[in-house]
């Protein structure tokens, strides 16, 4: 008797669908390969929430038997295959349930697959993914992160490309026929999808990572208290005031010490706090209480806080003061503030560079201002289809409504 494990890590909302096509995909993949299968996805305290990483599982086993032994379980401990569906989650995983920063392969079993949807290259992935006390591969296929805001489904073919490279990866337990097979059968499939899968499994790049590579950094984590050590009864205690940033001056909320958003975001804003009017748009929207007040009245992204979501961009009414950039293109959480404050020609040249970079701009999920969804949709009636989502900032936001 055999059986394969895998996961699928999903940013929460954004790819809750996908995420969910990819564990059902398998389980009846598996079916038609003449095995058993179950997916399911992982509690947690906010699974869904806004961008934060959450976890589906499924679980293929040659007898029904086997397959009712692993699921004996709360959640599987380690997997022969992780799956990642936003490249960015390479730099770790975070959750309210998951106590500190949990590296992405962190479940991934000795020699087992990291695969992985992801224009980087492996030795770019690899400056993130944390170092791994034993060698695995790193499966890659071309393409961008499938997801394009809140319960929006952006049809691209993704969860097809991930089974057709399972099929290549678990060739004992999922065929590409069976893959197919099931796709063809889904609601969601079709016969042009399964040849996306069949393209998929023939193009595979898969690199083998060796215990030596991998990035260094000690992952975060505290120490959850002991039983003895809790309060007793049920109180929630009221979120504290905060406190000023320096000399009185400014201003800081309180903030969760625990559940720090290193890795919980796609985007992050860049500030150019020369064209702040110091509105306080952002401050005021944003659902994470993100933005510190600086002595001058300027608004500094906190990134321990900062989910990404892209509201302070979007409520911004000056043109590319706030603008949403690709996590990827960032290696440190140092405040943007501070980097301005210490030298602002150096700053300018670092943020010109990053909100002018095509690479790094192109909007993953949310719009960069309220009404381009409407204008998007008019302009893919109209013109054939214009990814607005793709544009420079500088010229989305001529559509900010003053």
């Amino acid at each position: 008797m055999a059986h394969f494990t895998c996961e699928v890590v999903y940013r929460g909302i954004f790819q809750k669908n996908l995420a969910a096509r990819i564990c059902r995909g398998i389980v009846l993949s598996s079916r038609k390969a003449g095995r058993w299968g179950i997916a399911f996805g992982r509690y947690g305290d906010s699974p869904q929430r806004n961008g934060i990483p959450a976890k589906d599982f499924a679980i293929v086993a040659d007898t029904q038997e086997e397959l009712e032994q692993n699921m004996a379980r709360y959640e599987p401990k380690e997997v022969d295959v992780t799956i990642c569906v936003d490249d960015t989650l390479s730099k770790g995983v975070e959750s309210w349930a998951w106590y500190g920063l949990q590296p992405i392969n962190r479940l991934t079993v000795p020699n087992g697959t990291v695969l992985m949807t992801s224009l980087q290259s492996p030795a770019d992935l690899l400056k993130d993914i944390h170092k791994k006390e034993a060698p695995y591969n790193l499966a890659l296929i071309p393409a961008k992160a499938s997801f394009s805001g809140l319960w929006v489904y952006k049809e691209d073919h993704t969860e097809a490309r991930i089974l057709g490279a399972l099929a290549k990866l678990q060739p004992g337990f999922l065929s590409l026929d069976a893959v197919c097979a099931a796709i063809q059968e889904a609601e969601w499939g079709s016969e042009l999808k399964a040849a996306s899968a069949r393209k998929a499994h023939d193009r595979l790049e898969t690199r083998p990572v060796k215990s030596t590579e991998g990035n260094r950094e000690t992952p975060f984590s505290f120490e959850k208290p002991k039983w003895w050590e809790m309060r007793e009864g049920v109180t929630i205690p009221a979120i504290p005031v905060g406190k000023p940033m320096e000399d009185g001056k400014g201003y800081v909320p309180e903030r969760n010490p625990y559940f720090k958003k290193f890795a919980t975001r796609t985007m992050r804003p860049v500030i150019d706090f020369d064209k702040c009017v110091k509105c306080t748009l952002c401050w005021i929207q944003c659902p994470d209480s993100c933005f510190d007040v600086t002595p001058e009245g300027l608004y500094d992204a906190n990134m321990e806080s900062c989910c990404g979501c892209g509201v302070c961009e979007a409520v911004c009414p000056a043109k590319e003061c706030v603008t949403m950039v690709s996590e990827a293109a960032f290696e440190d959480n140092a405040s943007q503030w501070e980097m301005w404050r210490k030298d602002k020609g150096a700053y300018q040249t670092w943020m010109t560079n990053k909100i002018h970079s095509k690479e790094h701009i192109t909007r993953s999920h949310g719009f960069r201002f309220r009404g381009q969804y409407d204008q998007e949709i008019k302009q893919d009636l109209d013109q054939g289809g214009i990814d607005i989502t793709a544009g420079i900032p500088g010229e989305n936001a001529a559509g900010k409504q003053r």
